[in-house]
């Protein structure tokens, strides 16, 4: 995770890798709301956060790694002085081959399983901008930004 290009400075960060496994889905959402809780969120905020970072990990957990195989997820945080939270999880799974597809509204790779096809428009809704980096065989990085309000 750079320095947000210099613009701002961090104010703190921290990084977590886990296994691709889907209870660790919980651990990540919890340990980004705990990360950005001396911001005071709103409980709206927060919600929004913990369910993008949900969204985001299930998304690697799932896709990531076929057949059982074994991964590392990694989830960055970072904090600036404007308020933001910087949110970045990867994996060096499969990778996507074509992002924009992915991007759509209920596409899904899994088509027999129970599954919607919304986490990258839920990551979109809930948070003031999404990057989504991918290339077949190279595995993902997911960017999720969140301007916190200013409390007065």
């Amino acid at each position: 995770m750079n320095n947000n290009n210099g613009k701002n400075k961090y104010l703190n960060r921290m990084k977590l890798e886990f296994l691709n496994r889907s209870e660790n889905e919980s651990f990540a959402r919890v340990a980004v709301a705990a990360f950005a809780s001396p911001l005071d969120p709103t409980v709206e905020e927060l919600t929004e956060i913990k369910t993008a970072v949900s969204e985001a990990v299930s998304n690697a957990v799932i896709h990531a790694y076929p057949d059982g195989e074994e991964g590392m997820v990694t989830v960055e945080c970072a904090i600036d002085e404007d308020r933001r939270v910087t949110i970045v999880v990867s994996d060096n799974g499969v990778g996507i081959e074509d992002v924009e597809k992915a991007r759509e509204p209920l596409f899904t790779t899994k088509p027999g399983e129970e599954r919607s096809g919304m986490g990258f428009t839920v990551m979109e809704s809930f948070m003031d901008r999404l990057e989504v980096e991918s290339k077949p065989g190279a595995g993902t990085k997911v960017t999720m930004i969140k301007n916190l309000d200013i409390v007065l």
